[in-house]
């Protein structure tokens, strides 16, 4: 199984480019989660109308490797959120799921 974690964001309308190169597979989002062997990638999801929510799926082998990767980088973790949060507007955290 894998363990996944969905958020969803709206981003300001004239951030939208910045932060879909932020948190898209190729970002620095999925670059700090690279950090650990049991991450297994980064889905963007975009809305198909203007000012919707964008989600992102987080893909992890499972639940001990994101708790891993917390315990070991969770300061920069909470960094990268800080320096990022202009870029990423309103965010909820959907949940974690089983795939």
């Amino acid at each position: 199984m894998t363990h996944l974690r969905i958020w969803q964001f709206r981003p300001p309308p004239e951030q939208e480019e910045a932060f879909a190169n932020a948190y898209a597979g190729v970002g620095a989002w999925a670059a700090l989660f690279a950090r650990d062997p049991g991450y297994r990638g980064t889905e963007l999801v975009r809305p198909e109308e203007p000012g919707g929510w964008w989600q992102t799926v987080d893909r992890w082998e499972n639940a001990e490797a994101f708790d891993r990767f917390e315990a070991e980088h969770g300061e920069d973790y909470r960094a990268l959120d800080r320096e990022l949060s202009p870029l990423a507007g309103e965010e909820r955290f959907v949940g974690a799921f089983e795939d």
